[in-house]
């Protein structure tokens, strides 16, 4: 079982350049940076975590821009989004945007992707709530065809193109892994007909494990195998024991929450985490 990061890249955190170089130089195995566009000042959504938005929302890097940076000072950290909000970009330009990452890395990005929580930021974009993600699954398959297709064409409900030259193409074969956040049965449907991995928030272990429990019969029914589907739990309890109560599981991987904080703080904590490898 690998150990990832969780850094919420902020203008204001530990700069990403340097994080990135204390990742891989204490063993870690990837970063996965999160994505928001924008927060709207009159959001009505309430925070899922409960209580008042934290700061750092507002405050987030690109994770593009900023793993390209990553790319630019290491060597073997994957570079992941935790998550990339598929549904606010326009496909052609997210397939580009990651076949250019995955080429200048090497082959190291891992795309995690969701349909969000933010109603208002998603509409800003004109995204429909209700439709996202169908939008989402629509949009997975589009970017399968651009990065394995020398002439690329797709028609659905939200994405239309017809007879596309896109390159570079990813380096990974046939294209970098797509896993999906979230933790409902549609989820793990959508997991299995469309993903290559499972990215479900961790807060509750037990429940994970229940759910891969769950992702696999479903895998079975379908006739797919889960040596498929990756499992990355993120940002679970930051604990000793936490980490040890996934190894016996079919979890491939655990991200750890890196606050915003001094390079420092930052530090002390990647230090502490470093022991569990």
């Amino acid at each position: 079982m690998q150990i990832g990061l969780f850094p919420f890249c902020t203008d204001y955190s530990m700069p990403v350049d340097k994080l990135a170089i204390a990742a891989e130089e204490r063993g870690f195995e990837s970063i996965w940076l999160p994505e928001h566009t924008h927060i709207p000042a009159n959001r009505a959504t309430a925070y899922p975590g409960g209580g008042d938005l934290p700061k750092e929302y507002s405050h987030t890097l690109d994770p593009f821009v900023a793993l390209g940076i990553a790319a630019g000072v290491t060597d073997r950290l994957k570079l992941c989004t935790g998550i990339c909000l598929a549904i606010e970009h326009q496909v052609l330009t997210l397939a580009k945007t990651v076949a250019t990452l995955d080429h200048v890395s090497g082959g190291r990005v891992v795309l995690g992707l969701g349909a969000g929580w933010n109603r208002e930021e998603m509409e800003n974009h004109g995204t429909e709530y209700a439709s996202r993600f169908r939008k989402l699954e629509e949009q997975m398959n589009a970017l399968r065809e651009i990065w394995t297709q020398d002439e690329a064409s797709f028609n659905g409900e939200f994405e239309q193109f017809e007879n596309v030259w896109s390159w570079p193409k990813p380096v990974q074969k046939p294209h970098p892994p797509m896993v999906l956040g979230g933790e409902t049965e549609h989820t793990l449907r959508r997991i299995v007909r469309c993903a290559d991995g499972w990215l479900p928030r961790a807060m509750n272990p037990e429940r994970v494990i229940k759910g891969i429990s769950r992702l696999e019969s479903i895998a079975a029914e379908a006739g797919r195998s889960m040596d498929t589907i990756s499992v990355s739990v993120f940002a679970p309890p930051p604990k000793e024991e936490v980490v040890a109560q996934f190894r016996d599981t079919a979890v491939d991987r655990v991200i750890l929450m890196v606050p915003p904080r001094d390079e420092d703080s930052t530090l002390a904590r990647l230090d502490r985490y470093a022991a569990w490898i």
